[in-house]
């Protein structure tokens, strides 16, 4: 089987956490990279041994011709980029949040269904060995009927007006970088359908949402999702039966869990020896829906990446 072939819109770090993954893998590798600095793009190439280099984004789609291209630039380009990539009928990998509001969500994703092109959001915690147990863990019956999800993801952001965190250009904003989080693995553990959203938050000076509280209502269950990049929260998920409990720490790079029995005593741990990347995952789903002919990954779906898009909207009626 030839090597997959990727290609690598923005040069920054994350871009080379993928890198890293793509090179323990055996048969895939990254052919390209552009970025909007000729002098960047050909750093991150050196660095990465990367054969390609572009200033130009549509040159390297048309020269390269990938099998994919992961868009790992900030969140307000990726819509215009994600068109881009259609335009070329080339399959895309987003880095989350992968849109600002759901126009933009609606408008990507129905082109890419109708052209029959792979687009995938990058939520690449749906995919971790210490998620996936935990799912297990409740799909088993572990802790009996879920009635309750507590989770909390929060840190003390740089305060910069143009940085990624607080810059509204760059597509700033606590739901962006960690709701997107919260929702997309909250809905993975529990798989019903929201039947009510309540929305609350706190805006910065800047005119982006720094502390996001929101609730879900489930068949059922209750989830409360809180984020913040103005307090260094407990981060954990909680998820709450009439059997017990399962604790995630830091659950967005989850790398252990936790399941308590009814009385609060530790029945077992799992935690995950074997992940160098965690990005591997993720690159392994899009390489292998991509070559079986899949236009959407089973594990993040487009109708994920829609609703969340929606949520996203009705944080910003809060401004």
């Amino acid at each position: 089987m030839k090597n997959f072939r990727f290609a690598i819109m923005g040069a920054g770090n994350i871009a080379n956490k993928f890198c890293d993954a793509v090179k323990r893998m055996g048969d895939c590798e990254v052919a390209a990279v552009a970025s909007k600095s000729m002098e960047r793009a050909k750093g991150f190439a050196e660095k990465n041994g990367i054969k390609a280099a572009y200033d130009s984004y549509e040159k390297m789609l048309a020269e390269e011709k990938p099998d994919c291209v992961y868009i790992a630039v900030t969140q307000d380009a990726h819509y215009a980029l994600c068109m881009l990539c259609l335009d070329y009928k080339t399959p895309v990998l987003c880095e989350k949040a992968m849109f600002l509001n759901s126009a933009q969500a609606e408008e990507v994703l129905t082109r890419a269904e109708k052209e029959k092109v792979f687009v995938m959001e990058a939520m690449w915690s749906r995919f971790l060995p210490a998620i996936k147990m935990a799912k297990q863990w409740m799909d088993e019956g572990k802790i009996g009927t879920p009635s309750f999800i507590d989770t909390a993801i929060g840190f003390l952001a740089p305060v910069d007006k143009d940085n990624r965190y607080y810059s509204p250009k760059l597509g700033g904003g606590a739901s962006y970088d960690i709701t997107v989080y919260a929702y997309e693995l909250t809905t993975f553990m529990i798989e019903q359908p929201v039947e009510d959203v309540q929305v609350s938050a706190v805006w910065s000076d800047t005119g982006v949402d720094i502390s996001d509280q929101v609730t879900l209502r489930f068949p059922g269950i209750l989830a409360s999702l809180r984020t913040s990049f103005a307090a260094g929260l407990h981060e954990r998920m909680v998820i709450y039966g009439n059997e017990g409990k399962i604790v995630i720490p830091h659950p967005h790079f989850a790398e252990e869990v936790f399941l308590y029995d009814k009385n609060n005593e530790l029945v077992m741990r799992f935690q995950d020896t074997v992940t160098e990347n965690g990005f591997l995952y993720e690159i392994e789903e899009v390489a292998n829906c991509i070559r079986d002919g899949r236009t959407e990954s089973p594990v993040v779906p487009h109708s994920l990446t829609r609703e969340c898009a929606k949520l996203f909207d009705r944080i910003l009626e809060t401004r």
